[in-house]
C-alpha cells in the first residue's frame, strides 16, 4: 500500500472515529453529566456550567495543546490531530445544536456503558489512524518524553482530576463513580479495537525431556513453537525453553499432555495481546 492510500485509510478511520465519539458524548454522557477522560470531559463539565457549546469548548482547550503537539509530536500527527480535534467539534455542535439529539437514555447505567462503548470504538479507530484525540493524550506523550512518568499514568492521574472536578462541580458523588465506569469501558474496548479479541495465549515451558516433549505436542496437538537454547540463571547447566501459541480452548489439554509426560516440567502461560503475520500459530 503507497503513502497516499495509507493517509487516506488513516483519514477514514480518524473520520469515522470522532462521529463515533461525538455520538456517545451528545448522547449518552453530557445529557447525564457524565464525564469522560480528557478535553472530552472537561469540556462536559464547562458546558453545565456556562452553557457555551460543546464542540467551541473543545477547540478553545485544545488549542494550546496543539501547538505544543506540532513542536513535540511531529508535523503528520500533529495535523492529523488538528484534523481530529475539528471534526469532533464539528460532529459534536452537528448533533447537538443542528439535528438536536435527544439523550438516547436517561438511565445512567445504559448511558455509562454505551457512552463508554461509543468513547472507546471512537478513539480506538483514532489511534488505530495513527491520531489522537488532543488533550490528555498529547500532554501524556511530551511528559513521557520530558520525564521518567509513564503516558499511562499521566493519563489515568489527569483523568482522575476530571473526574473528582464533575464530582464536586455536580455536587453528586455517584456522577463521579459513573464516570469512572465509563473510562474504565472505553479503554477496554479501546485496546479491542487496537489488538482485536485474541483467542490464543503464549506458553514457556521447559522440562528435562523437552525435546521429546515438543514432538509429543506437535504430534498429538498440531501446534509448533520455537525452542530456544540456553543456560540457567548461575550458567553452570544447559536449560532449553520452548515456546508455542495455542487458543485458550486447548490449554487444559495442553496442561494435561504436559503433567501426564513430565509431572516435574515447568510451564508459564502468557496473554497474547497481539499478534500479527502471516502464520500466528508459529513463534
Amino acid at each position: 500500500m503507497n503513502k497516499f492510500k495509507i493517509e487516506v485509510v488513516n483519514y477514514l478511520y480518524v473520520f469515522l472515529g470522532s462521529a463515533a465519539m461525538s455520538c456517545g458524548i451528545v448522547g449518552f454522557l453530557s445529557p447525564n453529566k457524565i464525564v469522560t477522560g480528557g478535553t472530552a470531559g472537561l469540556s462536559i463539565i464547562l458546558h453545565h456550567l456556562f452553557g457555551l457549546s460543546l464542540g467551541m469548548l473543545m477547540i478553545i482547550i485544545n488549542i494550546p495543546l496543539l501547538f505544543l503537539s506540532v513542536k513535540y509530536l511531529g508535523k503528520k500527527f500533529a495535523v492529523r490531530t488538528i484534523v481530529t480535534i475539528v471534526l469532533i467539534s464539528f460532529f459534536v455542535d452537528l448533533f447537538s445544536l443542528v439535528f438536536k439529539f435527544p439523550a438516547f437514555s436517561k438511565n445512567l447505567m445504559l448511558s455509562t456503558l454505551y457512552g463508554g462503548l461509543s468513547i472507546g470504538f471512537g478513539l480506538g479507530l483514532i489511534f488505530k489512524g495513527d491520531s489522537s484525540a488532543g488533550g490528555a493524550s498529547i500532554l501524556a506523550k511530551i511528559v513521557a518524553m520530558k520525564t521518567t512518568f509513564k503516558a499511562g499514568s499521566v493519563i489515568l492521574v489527569l483523568d482522575a482530576a476530571i473526574v473528582i472536578t464533575a464530582g464536586l462541580v455536580f455536587r453528586n458523588i455517584e456522577l463521579a463513580l459513573w464516570s469512572l465506569i465509563g473510562i474504565y469501558v472505553s479503554s477496554k474496548l479501546i485496546d479491542l479495537v487496537l489488538t482485536g479479541n485474541q483467542y490464543e495465549k503464549i506458553v514457556h515451558i521447559t522440562s528435562q525431556s523437552l525435546e521429546l516433549l515438543s514432538k509429543k505436542i506437535v504430534t498429538e496437538l498440531g501446534v509448533t513453537g520455537t525452542m530456544v537454547k540456553g543456560k540457567d540463571i548461575n550458567l553452570n547447566n544447559e536449560k532449553d525453553l520452548l515456546l508455542i501459541v495455542i487458543e485458550t480452548s486447548r490449554i487444559n489439554t495442553l496442561k494435561r499432555l504436559i503433567q501426564e509426560f513430565d509431572p516435574a516440567a515447568y510451564m508459564v502461560i502468557m496473554e497474547a495481546s497481539e499478534l500479527l503475520g502471516p502464520s500466528r500459530k508459529i513463534l
